[in-house]
């Protein structure tokens, strides 16, 4: 808009300079016999000279059939802007004075962000296949559209073939303009959303202002000095010559190095520019894909054969292809227009009639009554042109944008893939994967081989050290203690040796490149350094480059710097003094509880007990005297448990009860036999302490070490206070500290914590960790080192390795036993866990007792009608303690001599009857 208000200010400055005819409006409803187009390029230009043959070519094939526009001819006007921002204002406001449907142009970003305010406000529709910012969005100027694929999706190109070769960081070198500004940061964008990222921006002069390489050598040697070998070159074929012309000479072109050249290096070479190949060897560069067709091909012949000059050389580029199309979208949508009736009609504007000046009359700026309905005709456009099917989307984006992939190399130009906004990277073009439902899966995703800068065709890893392989400064803890992680050699200044040097110096040596380095010591060695500040250190980059040492990864320290993957486990864990239970010459008892006990030993009474009246009426060995019996009673119930007891000489009632019991028996000695195996061969330790939940209701003092993340963990996440901590420097501080009750108990990361128990047997860790994390190497954020280190350590572990260094550090143990790391807590068997097999037995008991019991009365009934009849008839109440001493005699008597004494008694009542029955036969005959 600034550039439309300085236009204004000069021609009124400038007197006549220029002179705009004043003219009438046009509402003739005939339509004109010509209808004008405009069009805004520099033809000393590439891209301008491109299109002013492809202009004339689309004009002539359009007017060569009358009867299209319905007797009405196509012209195009040219403007030449020579590549000025003024001129091309001048141009637009020409060719809004004589009559123009439309506009083709402008040729740069910059104009069309100008140009598109007249647009809007003369409603004449603006096209462009060469200003392709991706900030020109048709909300802000519905009047403008973009008849190529906006560089929004070159950029996505950019970033897939980035995530591709498994990059992460790129140099973005560019001009500082509209479209290539505008373009990097929809790189960015898209980078972000890959987890990738643009490390560095180099900005360079405008593309028409920059003669000398001054800047571009100044940003050049910027850019040699930092890690990321990734660059991508967004600019125009001026500033892109000159930056591979001095990058060739500053040794940029050599092994290691990947450059990606946007469209303007395809442009150049497909227009037959003369280009140094020794320049662009390796170089990746884009090109806008079109597909193949007769109707492409036919175009490509007449221009080599009619159309170029016979003094130039410019080539077919994709450009001319999208010139020729542009003016047939015109061309459609205002033959459109006219076959629905309607005109092409110009009026003046209401608010430009006031405005005076003494040579300007904006008056004759007219505007176009029908180009709202041009416009929607032509965003509605459907055809097949020379690049291919050409429609557009809801949101004015062109249909199936894609891209061939170039790869530059001394014997020529190779193609190696292709990529779409529909089916990613692909080694086919594009087109054929339309009919099929899109898949940009990793594994779908493919390009040919590769030439890269210095002839290599292994992927560059897209990374170097900084200032050209400087010696890395590794950061490590000078260690007060524990010095069995980190220490240093015999006092020197920089040898150092310990289990994470040695994990470190074996991940280095799994890498497919050398990296050189030098370790420098933090802290005085006197107390543990402050971990925080430690790694805060790297993210200076003036300090460390990385740090490496016994670092665990935390949630506070992972927002500054990123690590590789854990090395060694870790968490915090309590320690504590404790007791050794097993040592109790008692100890045999602990597998079950006091109640478990009572009700085993009550359960052998009750089956006792109810053998021995099962089997007192019926067993000879249940019979006897009461010692006796009580002996067989006790050795019938306990010798289940070794299965001794003789099951024939048992009724079926007492096996049935003796059966059950033994099943119980079973399972609950293999229960008590297993823990008790448990408790004689593990060591069982006891504390007050049981873990972090009562350490926290607890009211003691708590240890921590010097410079761990503990002491702040325990007051922020755990809110214990700071008055209950102590900080302790040194093993050798922990075990005075519990032993003589300065604290009850102390917090530390695992791994110290069990380096201090191989030396200390009297503590133990009591519960379990109750942080999960780890140790590693922290580096800079998203340097791709941490990337390569962390796979190298996962090989580390892999191969046992890292458990190598693990035992030849750490595995070392002064205790004759290793309870460091048993909780102590031994689970004890408690009457919960039988209480059915319990209850089983106690129903068969019941069960066999009431049959038997049934049986007794039973034959008890059939005895007592004998035992009445020999005796006297007694008092009521002596009947009744009779008939109780009688039952219970019956009960305590053996069944088989109550059976024989009934047989008797049978039979010498059979006889009382036969001698009756004779005596009163021989009373009868002597009567």
């Amino acid at each position: 808009m600034n550039w439309v208000l300085l236009s204004f200010i000069i021609i009124v400055l400038g007197g006549g300079g220029l002179l705009l005819s004043e003219g009438a409006s046009s509402s003739s409803s005939k339509p004109p016999p010509v209808i004008k187009v405009g069009a805004i390029f520099g033809l000393n230009t590439m891209y301008g000279e491109t299109a002013n043959l492809a202009f004339k070519a689309a004009e002539e094939d359009v007017n060569s059939d009358p009867s299209f526009l319905g007797g009405t001819k196509l012209q195009i006007m040219m403007n030449d802007a020579k590549r000025s921002g003024f001129l091309s204002i001048m141009g637009a406001l020409q060719f809004m004075e004589t009559d123009a449907v439309a506009i083709i142009g402008p040729q740069t970003s910059i104009m069309a962000h100008v140009l598109s305010h007249l647009a809007n406000e003369l409603t004449v529709p603006m096209l462009s296949f060469t200003a392709l910012d991706p900030s020109l969005s048709p909300l802000q100027f519905p009047y403008f559209v973009q008849t190529a694929p906006s560089d929004l999706f070159l950029m996505r190109a950019v970033a897939d073939m980035i995530t591709y070769y498994g990059w992460s960081d790129v140099v973005a070198l560019y001009n500082d303009d509209d479209n290539s500004r505008n373009g990097v940061t929809a790189l960015g964008d898209e980078l972000e959303e890959r987890r990738c990222r643009i490390s560095y921006k180099a900005v360079l002069p405008l593309d028409v202002v920059i003669s000398s390489p001054v800047e571009i050598i100044e940003e050049l040697i910027k850019i040699r000095g930092m890690e990321s070998r990734v660059i991508v070159v967004n600019t125009f074929p001026n500033t892109g010559n000159m930056i591979f012309k001095e990058a060739e000479r500053l040794g940029m072109m050599e092994k290691g190095y990947v450059w990606i050249a946007t469209t303007w290096l395809s442009s150049l070479l497909d227009s037959n520019y003369r280009l140094d190949n020794k320049l662009f060897n390796g170089v990746l560069t884009l090109r806008l894909h079109t597909p193949d067709s007769r109707k492409k091909r036919d175009f490509a012949a007449r221009w080599k054969n009619k159309l170029s000059d016979n003094n130039k050389t410019i080539g077919l580029n994709v450009y001319g292809l999208y010139a020729y199309d542009t003016v047939w979208i015109i061309a459609r949508a205002v033959k459109a227009l006219l076959e629905a009736g309607g005109n092409l009609t110009f009026s003046n504007h209401a608010n430009l009639g006031s405005l005076k000046g003494e040579a300007l009359n904006l008056s004759a700026l007219s505007k176009f009554d029908q180009g709202s309905l041009l416009l929607d005709y032509i965003v509605h456009t459907k055809m097949s042109g020379l690049t291919g099917p050409v429609q557009f989307h809801l949101d004015r984006s062109m249909l199936h944008p894609s891209y061939d992939i170039i790869n530059l190399v001394d014997d020529g130009v190779h193609q190696i893939g292709y990529w779409s906004n529909y089916s990613g990277l692909s080694i086919v073009p594009p087109e054929s994967f339309y009919s099929k439902s899109p898949n940009r899966s990793s594994s779908n995703q493919h390009l040919n081989s590769v030439t890269w800068p210095g002839g290599t065709a292994t992927t560059p890893r897209g990374w170097v050290f900084r200032n050209n392989g400087r010696r890395l400064r590794i950061g490590v803890p000078d260690r007060a203690s524990f010095k069995d992680f980190v220490s240093r050699v015999n006092g020197s200044s920089n040898e150092v040796q310990g289990y994470c040097i040695d994990v470190f110096e074996a991940a280095v040596k799994l890498l497919s490149y050398p990296v050189p380095h030098e370790f420098i010591f933090f802290g005085d060695g006197i107390t543990n350094p402050n971990y925080n500040e430690l790694v805060k250190k790297v993210t200076t980059g003036v300090d460390f480059d990385a740090v490496v040492g016994d670092i665990a990864i935390v949630t506070r320290r992972t927002k500054i710097v990123d690590y590789t993957q854990p090395y060694i486990e870790s968490g915090l864990v309590v320690v504590a003094p404790v007791t050794r239970l097993n040592e109790n010459p008692w100890a045999f008892l602990r597998p079950f509880t006091l109640p478990m006990w009572g009700v085993t030993a009550s359960f052998f009474v009750i089956v006792g007990a109810a053998i021995w009246i099962l089997e007192h009426r019926i067993n000879d060995e249940f019979r006897g005297p009461p010692k006796r019996q009580i002996i067989t009673i006790l050795w019938f119930t306990f010798s289940t448990m070794f299965f001794s007891h003789r099951e024939t000489t048992v009724s079926t009632l007492g096996r049935m009860v003796l059966l059950i019991w033994l099943f119980v028996v079973l399972i609950i000695t293999s229960s008590y036999t297993a823990s008790l195996t448990s408790i004689l061969t593990v060591q069982q330790l006891n504390s007050p302490i049981k873990g972090v939940d009562t350490l926290i209701s607890s009211s003691g003092r708590i240890g921590f070490q010097v410079g761990s993340f503990a002491e702040n963990y325990m007051t922020e996440e755990l809110n214990i206070a700071r008055s209950r901590l102590v900080p302790l420097a040194s093993p050798e501080e922990y075990a005075n500290a519990l032993q003589n009750g300065t604290v009850a108990a102390i917090v530390d990361e695992r791994p110290y914590v069990d380096l201090f128990l191989s030396d200390y047997c009297k503590f133990a860790i009591r519960g379990q960790e109750f942080t999960r994390c780890g140790w590693g190497f922290a580096f800079p954020r998203d340097s791709p080192l941490a990337v390569d280190m962390s796979t190298a350590i996962l090989g580390l572990s892999e191969t046992g390795e890292l458990q190598k260094i693990h035992d030849r550090w750490l595995s070392k143990s002064n205790c004759s036993s290793p309870h460091g790391s048993q909780s102590g807590d031994s689970e004890q068997l408690n009457v919960h866990s039988f209480w059915g097999m319990f209850l089983v037995v106690g129903i068969v008991c019941l069960v066999a007792l009431f049959i038997h019991f049934f049986k007794i009365i039973h034959d008890f009934c059939k005895y007592t009608p004998e035992v009445v009849e020999e005796e006297a008839i007694p008092s009521p109440k002596r009947s009744r303690l009779t008939k109780l001493q009688t039952f219970l005699a019956f009960v305590d008597e053996k069944e088989e001599e109550t059976q024989r004494r009934l047989k008797k008694r049978k039979r010498h009542n059979n006889l009382s009857m036969n001698a009756n029955s004779i005596s009163r036969s021989a009373s009868r005959r002597s009567i």
